[in-house]
């Protein structure tokens, strides 16, 4: 008798199964509840809706124009009601439960301190509120019978000039709860190499940092960000795709980036419905990530804005069980994957691999086995 890990996993098994984030952004995944709660005390009016259920659909909606800028501009609403210490360690601490109901056990979830100023507090304030928020977020699950490790990463936005300074607030708090870097915005127009003097110290001080790069500009993006920054990951890197060939007869042609980015296993932080919104994919059918996955480069799924894009880890797993037939062995292939391209220690990335993931994919794999022994127990029962 042979194992039947081959088969399509559930709704409920996909729920269940340990899952790793690498690419999650703070703002974009604010229940709707609270932030009609938090724009209530802050005396915020500018919402469009006032009811859960109506903002959440108008985020989403508002989010699906296909335009990176358009989606961008969603983010006025949820930056502005993140602007004290309470509502910083409040929307922090929601995320990591939230995360850790849809059964990720690692989460590295990325913020602009720079965009939380404006109602006095400092950088150093912004980053340790959110500290506190995730530490909160992970004794919250913990009760409640859930496991998750949340890291944070400081953005800088790519159109500012404190890219800098964001660098070295990172590697201040690289040791309490921040794992590392990360540059975001508009790509068109503001390319990585704006900010070389925040990657060279990065790079001097030992320390990690992924690019936003290849989403809504295309290989240049991803070039700039590898060979001239020093990128460890791409956010996003779905228009590696446009250095990949695919003859009529099948055969596939990779060009030297293409091929330079598989062999480094540079890991790619791909988002699938996130880039269906902001017209980098035509369908879940055609995202990249498909051929990606049949060409063994690192890929990983992630959610991006959970908000906007009205997901979760689970949804996204599900889209893309939907899409390619993927087998409980492909999700853990994508969330092993993730767990080595993580930004905290060898021997911790290690431990969750071997003590936390795998064990809860063969916990799912085997079901298989205990469904078999009912069936044969209940047909057994109705014959005697």
């Amino acid at each position: 008798m042979t194992s039947q890990t081959s088969h399509v996993p559930t709704a409920d098994q996909i729920r269940r199964a340990p899952k790793v984030l690498l690419h999650d952004h703070l703002d974009g995944g604010l229940r709707p509840g609270t932030i009609i709660e938090l724009a209530r005390e802050q005396g915020y009016s500018r919402l469009p809706e006032t009811e859960p259920d109506k903002l959440g659909i108008w985020f989403r909606e508002a989010a699906d124009s296909g335009s990176l800028e358009r989606y961008l501009e969603t983010f006025a609403h949820t930056c502005a009601v993140m602007q004290t210490r309470e509502a910083l360690f409040r929307v922090a601490a929601e995320c990591a439960v939230d995360l850790a109901e849809d059964g990720v056990v690692y989460a590295e979830v990325r913020y602009a301190p720079e965009q939380h100023l404006e109602a006095g507090l400092t950088l150093e304030e912004v980053v340790e509120a959110v500290n506190e928020g995730f530490r909160e977020g992970e004794r919250l699950a913990r009760a409640a019978g859930h496991r998750i490790r949340v890291g944070a990463l400081l953005t800088a936005m790519r159109h500012a000039a404190r890219a800098l300074e964001i660098a070295e607030l990172a590697n201040r708090y690289r040791d309490d709860g921040v794992v590392g870097f990360d540059i975001a915005g508009a790509e068109a127009g503001y390319p990585p190499t704006r900010h070389l003097d925040a990657f060279e110290y990065l790079k001097r001080e030992n320390n990690h940092f992924t690019i936003h790069a290849g989403e809504a500009f295309g290989l240049p993006s991803i070039w700039q960000a590898l060979q001239w920054c020093g990128a460890d990951r791409l956010g996003h890197g779905v228009r590696i795709i446009d250095d990949i060939e695919v003859g009529e007869d099948g055969e596939v042609r990779l060009g030297r980036l293409a091929a330079y980015v598989r062999d480094k296993r540079i890991p790619l932080e791909m988002c699938p419905t996130s880039n269906l919104q902001t017209g980098a994919a035509a369908s879940y059918a055609e995202h990249p990530i498909g051929l990606l996955r049949t060409l063994h480069f690192r890929a990983t799924v992630n959610t991006d804005n959970r908000l906007m894009s009205g997901t979760s880890m689970s949804r996204e797993f599900e889209l893309l069980v939907d899409a390619f037939d993927y087998t409980l062995d492909d999700l853990q292939w994508f969330t092993v994957n993730a767990m080595k391209s993580a930004f905290i220690p060898f021997d911790e990335r290690l431990a969750m691999i071997n003590d936390v993931i795998k064990p809860g994919y063969a916990e799912l794999k085997s079901e298989w086995l205990f469904r078999q022994t009912a069936t044969t127990s209940a047909s057994s029962a109705g014959e005697g």
